[in-house]
């Protein structure tokens, strides 16, 4: 069996997020209007969502539903 190789992340996982997003987003001005960018958009939106989900369920104040 051979082993898994391991890698430290050196950013948050809130911070890769947000990074994924802007390159998307600036990947996504060099297109013009069309499905293709329209992609890009909502993927950069879908990271950023990401994000600041994973954010709040890290928050102290989070509270479990009564």
């Amino acid at each position: 069996m051979s082993k898994r190789r391991r890698f430290k992340q050196s950013l948050s996982l809130e911070e890769r997020l947000a990074q994924e997003a802007e390159r998307l987003r600036e990947q996504a001005k060099q297109l013009p209007p069309g499905p293709e960018r329209e992609a890009l958009l909502r993927k950069a939106r879908q990271a950023e969502t990401g994000s600041h989900m994973s954010e709040w369920l890290r928050s102290p104040g989070l509270q479990a539903p009564e």
